[in-house]
């Protein structure tokens, strides 16, 4: 029984390692928005040279809106990474998994990355938007490039 746990651990290895990295970087991911709210205040900035006419309140309104959208997405992205780790974990559906919610992943994030609207250029911040985009497909790309190309010697 052990023996063949050890295949299957074996048998994703570097798939696992990629999403584990993918998930640290989702949650690096899901305090970007906070940091900028606390900190750096560019969204909020982004919102005040889209809405010059408005006042504090209606510019607090769309920040949270923006911040919130990010947050949800983001929290999407990490239950999608972690049940991606659980397919590779258990060899269950890996291949399936693992390149359905990259690609699910990944034209979510170039959505809301590049979506725009009336005033805005895009709705988040060039910076963030990019940030999150480039973080999180650099591990996506290497969990899918394990996922369907063995490594050397394994089974």
């Amino acid at each position: 029984m052990e023996v063949r746990n050890e295949v299957r651990t074996r048998r994703w290895r570097s798939t696992v390692q990629a999403l584990q990295i993918g998930v640290g970087l989702q949650v690096v991911c899901l305090l970007l928005p906070l940091l900028d709210l606390w900190v750096f205040g560019s969204v909020e900035g982004h919102v005040e040279a889209a809405y010059p006419e408005w006042d504090a309140s209606e510019v607090a309104k769309d920040r949270n809106a923006i911040v919130i959208g990010l947050l949800i997405v983001g929290v999407l992205g990490l239950a999608g990474w972690l049940v991606s780790l659980w397919a590779a974990k258990r060899d269950r559906g890996v291949r399936a998994t693992v390149t359905t919610l990259f690609l699910l992943g990944m034209t979510t994030l170039a959505a809301v990355a590049g979506t725009g609207g009336d005033p805005y250029d895009q709705y988040v911040p060039l910076w963030l938007g990019s940030t999150t985009l480039v973080l999180l497909a650099l591990p996506g790309c290497a969990a899918v490039l394990a996922v369907w190309f063995r490594e050397r010697g394994v089974r």
